[in-house]
């Protein structure tokens, strides 16, 4: 059966749009205040927290709840002997890579919004599944259907309400999604704009058998990156778990076609793509103004304090922690040797505030004697970060 393109438009809002054109600026001046707030390695070592972050909450999105200390031991390569709980540790690693290799930029060199990235993401992703979250099931049949990474569907799906289209039209469906999005034929803001339009419409093709939100969400971070609006130290995807109803109601009333003449010039509701639009961008606002929130310096360093503090007090740290750990925090990391003029204590005993540190993963390092920096381990961001994952 064949299906026009034309099913799928439009694929952006109308030029003048300023709700969208104010969320852009503000999205733009906000990420970049973030990206200031810390030295370059806090930032990467905030980078890797994110990803675990952004992994849990993308999962959570699809009704998989992998606890952060679950998701640590995982990465520990600590697997639970659950095969259920071992199996979503091991899509939580899955997840990870892949964010990890957006970052440093080891993806296609393509733009993300193209059926080329879209199929690397997928492949990525699926290849370091286990096995056994590789099958889905027919809901009308209940026929158990494999995923297989990197391809696109051959059978009919439905999204809630919305009849995705038939396999044979998703080449020229997705041929229009990259043309569309292309960014050469757009103006910088139209292209943060895009980044939501791109997240509804590349879930209203539903390309894969499975993975889709995953992916699209994935694909979201990646083109922030490329228009340099994102950074490691924010993901929306916490922000969209957080209100997973919002989130699913204005993905399905984007799916509506419009309304009457006023609402567009596409088959869909320009409207209701707009609703998603701004909600999607005000939550990357939320997002980008709570980590720059807890990543406040003065305010990380009085929580590292308290904390260290607490620990101390109990027996559980040795005395002297703290300005190793405020030293990681603020000059990013430092050599061993200072470690005696930093507590004031003689070698050997600075030598035992560090190796102790050093176990409970509060100072990471490359080698035996290589530079220390911040480490943050769940036992520690619980308290250093407010609400960064919900209370267990």
């Amino acid at each position: 059966m064949s299906e026009s393109v034309a099913l799928m438009e439009p694929m952006i809002p109308a030029e003048s749009n300023d709700q969208l054109d104010d969320l852009v600026i503000d999205l733009v001046r906000e990420s970049s205040l973030l990206a200031k707030q810390l030295n370059p390695t806090i930032q990467q070592s905030v980078g890797h927290l994110v990803r675990s972050m952004n992994c849990y909450y993308s999962n959570l999105i699809e009704g998989h709840n992998t606890l952060p200390g679950d998701i640590e031991r995982a990465l520990n390569e600590d697997y639970s002997s659950e095969p259920k709980k071992r199996d979503l540790q091991k899509e939580a690693i899955a997840h990870i890579e892949v964010q990890k290799q957006i970052d440093e930029g080891k993806g296609p060199e393509v733009y993300p919004a193209t059926i080329e990235y879209a199929l690397w993401l997928h492949k990525s992703f699926c290849e370091l599944m286990p096995e056994e979250l590789l099958w889905v099931k027919d809901p009308i049949s209940e026929e158990r259907i494999k995923v297989i990474p990197g391809q696109i569907r051959e059978r009919d799906v439905h999204v809630g309400q919305h009849l995705a289209p038939h396999p044979e039209n998703l080449s020229n469906f997705l041929k229009r999604f990259e043309e569309a999005y292309n960014p050469k034929n757009l103006s910088k803001s139209r292209r943060i704009i895009a980044v939501a339009c791109a997240h509804h419409r590349f879930l209203w093709i539903h390309p894969f058998m499975d993975g889709n939100g995953r992916v699209a969400r994935l694909m979201s971070y990646a083109m922030f990156m490329r228009e340099e609006v994102g950074n490691t130290m924010w993901s929306v995807a916490r922000g969209l778990a957080k209100k997973p109803v919002d989130y699913k109601s204005l993905l399905e009333a984007a799916d509506n076609e419009k309304r009457n003449d006023y609402d567009g010039r596409g088959t869909l509701s320009e409207t209701a793509l707009v609703n998603f639009s701004k909600f999607f961008l005000e939550t990357c606002i939320d997002q980008v103004r709570y980590m720059d929130s807890i990543l406040n310096p003065v305010e990380l360093d009085n929580r590292i304090k308290t904390y260290t503090q607490h620990k101390i007090n109990l027996g559980q740290l040795p005395k002297g922690s703290y300005p190793l750990l405020r030293e990681a925090l603020l000059a990013g990391e430092f050599e061993r040797g200072k470690a005696s003029d930093l507590t004031g204590y003689k070698e050997r005993q600075a030598r035992s505030v560090v190796s102790t540190l050093l176990k409970e993963d509060l100072l990471v390092s490359d080698s035996p004697k290589g530079l220390l920096r911040l480490g943050f381990p769940i036992k520690a961001v619980e308290e250093w970060f407010p609400s960064l994952y919900p209370s267990t």
